[in-house]
């Protein structure tokens, strides 16, 4: 039987979580374009998710669920396959929990609170984690499946005071590399996509040009990542170039931090 790690993106039901709008967007565009079939989940926004499945067609399918809820994220996958036949077999753990990117108004070390890093815990970490195990069975039983999580490289270069964010996205990172050690005897493959700032998406979208600009400035590419060129990124972790890969962080941001 060949595993599900070697068969193109075009067999696989992809999963993106937050899939609706902003950078989820993009990447369901992404794998719709290589002829996947994409599971566009939404917590708010159904609108632009139900649009942007127009815009697809037959093979996409829009279902609401907040990651944090394990019963329904369970339910979720299970529409999924139950709509297309055939079990979910990538993901993409793309939703995040509500936030401010606005470095200014953020918590600082004087009075960070454990409750805004639970909280983002609780969605990136713990939303992750029951997507995960949701989409296991069908994984196992098509032969092996893609997880793909995209994560930050404020890890790796923390110049704005997301402490929150990036201590989520940071164990979101060790949680990648011991699921991959974990599940790569079933054939499935679990990888991270980090990126910086993004020109532009809706969490970028107020940001002034000025720091765009200075981010360029900073790069190899003199440039600043788009969600197209975040989107092809990922589509490697979900295509069989990637099969021999497993519990990798790649850091796609122009060059501006060398992983």
């Amino acid at each position: 039987m060949v595993r599900m790690s070697a068969v193109p993106t075009s067999e696989h039901v992809v999963l993106v979580t937050g899939g609706g709008r902003g950078l989820g967007a993009h990447i369901v565009l992404a794998a719709a374009a290589q002829g996947a079939r994409v599971v566009i989940n939404y917590r708010r926004s159904g609108d632009a998710a139900r649009a942007l499945a127009d815009k697809i067609g037959d093979k996409a399918f829009v279902v609401g669920a907040d990651v944090t809820d394990r019963d329904a994220v369970r339910d979720m996958v299970a529409a999924a396959g139950e709509h297309f036949g055939t079990p979910v077999t990538a993901v993409v753990n793309n939703a995040l929990p509500d936030y401010s990117f606005n470095g200014e108004h953020r918590s600082h070390a004087d009075d960070l609170s454990w409750g805004e890093l639970d909280a983002q815990f609780s969605g990136v970490v713990g939303g992750a984690l029951n997507v995960i195990q949701a989409a296991l069975p069908g994984m196992r039983s098509a032969g092996g499946g893609r997880i793909v999580n995209i994560g930050t490289n404020l890890v790796q270069n923390p110049v704005v005071p997301y402490h929150d964010y990036t201590a989520a996205k940071a164990a979101l990172l060790a949680l990648t590399r011991t699921m991959s050690h974990d599940l790569g005897p079933d054939g499935i493959t679990v990888n991270m996509v980090s990126g910086g700032l993004l020109r532009t998406t809706d969490a970028s979208a107020a940001t002034p040009s000025g720091v765009f600009d200075a981010i360029a400035d900073s790069t190899p590419l003199r440039s600043v990542t788009t969600p197209e060129e975040f989107a092809d990124a990922v589509l490697f972790f979900l295509s069989p170039w990637s099969r021999a890969v497993t519990g990798q962080n790649l850091v796609v941001d122009g060059g501006l931090v060398k992983n």
